[in-house]
């Protein structure tokens, strides 16, 4: 059943100190495009009814960067994204990623800070973030903290965020080595992924995993495995033995466990 318009309120800062202080002292959940809140709200599976939209809030969506750190406000949205010759220069990775988050309407309303909060392990920029060990800002009323990608998420859909605490932006120091994305769904875009991976290709690889898990996944025995010397296959082996798939309506967990390793070999291949 449709959750009832009736029962839901929205508060709308005019400002980012306003929005902390609503935060503070009120139980809100923020709202700025909505692609995600929307599904619920139609399918009657919210668990809340009580909003802070935060979409006006424009100091949340500036891509800026500073002393080395590239910084991505939360209401970036994946547009935005693409056509940043920052985020194209330094994070090209997440530029293929926002390319494939459902079709323009989405990437034009949804934003980057939403994919976080959101916490799906399908969320198709998630496994970018983890291997370009980004961190998140989070901010409120009291100040600003940082947490590393690593240990933002708790559990499925579950985070280090509290509740008087606005997701601000994300920022990713400079990397080296070459970038690869790659998203496997029912079709080429406009689906939810059965499996999505993100790496860099350096003396000490990164890769991450989406899809397969509760939460995105570093891969970090198959990182230390390819850095060692280990052979393609080697590596691809180690890969099928540290994950444990899902088993859901999407996709089978010997389905992910085969594409995952396959990734893995064309990641390395892509990346010679």
């Amino acid at each position: 059943m449709r959750t009832a318009i009736s029962t839901l309120s929205l508060r709308q800062p005019a400002s980012l100190g306003e929005a902390l202080d609503m935060l503070r002292n009120e139980s809100l959940t923020p709202l700025a495009g909505a692609t995600d809140l929307y599904v619920t709200l139609n399918f009657g599976t919210l668990s809340t009814n009580r909003f802070i939209d935060i979409s006006r809030l424009t100091p949340l969506r500036e891509i800026t960067e500073s002393d080395g750190l590239l910084r991505i406000g939360a209401l970036a949205t994946y547009t935005s994204i693409i056509n940043a010759p920052l985020v194209q220069a330094r994070l090209p990775m997440l530029v293929e990623a926002a390319r494939v988050v459902g079709g323009a309407q989405i990437q034009n309303r949804g934003t980057l800070g939403g994919n976080i909060a959101n916490g799906s392990p399908a969320g198709d920029t998630l496994p970018v973030l983890a291997a370009a060990e980004a961190k998140v800002v989070l901010l409120s009323a009291g100040g600003e903290r940082r947490v590393a990608f690593a240990d933002y998420y708790t559990g499925y859909r579950t985070s280090v965020r509290r509740d008087d605490e606005l997701i601000a932006a994300v920022e990713v120091a400079h990397i080296q080595g070459r970038q690869w994305f790659r998203k496997v769904g029912t079709r080429a875009a406009q689906a939810i992924s059965k499996v999505v991976m993100a790496g860099v290709r350096a003396p000490m690889p990164r890769l991450a995993l989406g899809s397969v898990a509760a939460t995105v996944i570093r891969l970090t025995a198959t990182e230390h495995a390819l850095a060692s010397g280990s052979s393609i296959d080697d590596a691809a082996k180690v890969l099928q033995d540290e994950i444990t798939p899902l088993d859901d309506v999407r996709s089978t967990a010997e389905y992910r466990r085969r594409v995952s390793a396959n990734l893995l070999r064309r990641f390395w291949r892509d990346t010679a």
